[in-house]
């Protein structure tokens, strides 16, 4: 394939192809309802929730796809970048916010669920990005947004793998995008506080209402409004290697 295939093919035939992971799950949801606005036509990633992915698509306005992928295994990653190519073009934004949870004290976690963690937060960021991002960068276009946490720039108490595998994520964001300014590529950080997910869903209620109380409206966001944030990554051509924080001051407190 030429360069001016892929550019070809990135534009597609409403101009831009996106993939979203984790877009079974309220965040990655309201990311795809965001582009689907913007104009582009979606890659929809999950790992089990099937029947909530295609929910997602059924309320786009534009064609999509519904894929499965573990994206800790490279193979299954690359195989799904591989098919959105073939059925839509090559893929012009990633979102990145498929994540796993799972507290414990490390004194006491498991040796697996604390490298399950590592693997699907951290080292799955890694897979999706590297299977996406030459596309990007021979089309001398394109935006890597990758989901993080507030855990991942200040401690958290029995949190020290998702802690350790947000950091991580936040340390790539910065250097990945040193690496593609040049191709017109950025890479940036989005920062929800705590939102009604599934992912906060097993949070005791005494430890939901202390963080509420750390916000500056002291209440939970909602993945819409953190969604709002990909629309400002989206249009900042000369704003990268930056975290987008929105949390309601959760970070500043």
């Amino acid at each position: 394939m030429t360069d001016d295939d892929i550019r070809s093919a990135t534009l597609g035939s409403d101009g831009r192809i996106a993939l979203v992971t984790g877009a079974s799950g309220a965040l990655g949801a309201a990311a795809a309802r965001v582009l689907d606005r913007r104009g582009y036509q979606l890659a929809l990633h999950y790992t089990t929730g099937v029947d909530r992915a295609r929910k997602v698509a059924a309320e786009l306005s534009r064609p999509s796809i519904v894929v499965q992928a573990d994206v800790a295994d490279w193979d299954a990653t690359r195989d799904m970048v591989g098919r959105v190519r073939t059925e839509l073009g090559s893929i012009s934004v990633l979102v990145n916010a498929g994540a796993i949870r799972r507290d414990g004290f490390m004194a006491t976690q498991s040796i697996d669920d604390w490298t399950q963690i590592i693997a699907v937060n951290l080292i799955g960021t890694f897979h999706t990005s590297r299977a996406a991002l030459p596309d990007m960068m021979r089309a001398r276009w394109g935006r890597i947004i990758n989901v993080v946490s507030p855990a991942g720039l200040i401690g958290s108490p029995g949190q020290t793998a998702y802690s350790a595998a947000k950091a991580g994520v936040l340390g790539m964001t910065r250097s990945l995008a040193l690496e593609c300014g040049r191709f017109e590529v950025t890479v940036n950080a989005l920062s929800p506080g705590l939102m009604c997910t599934a992912l906060t869903e097993d949070v005791p209620a005494k430890v939901r209402t202390a963080l509420m109380a750390r916000t500056a409206f002291g209440r939970m966001g909602t993945p819409g409004e953190v969604a709002r944030g990909i629309e400002l990554l989206l249009d900042a051509d000369y704003m990268t290697g930056q975290v987008l924080s929105i949390d309601g001051g959760m970070s500043i407190s």
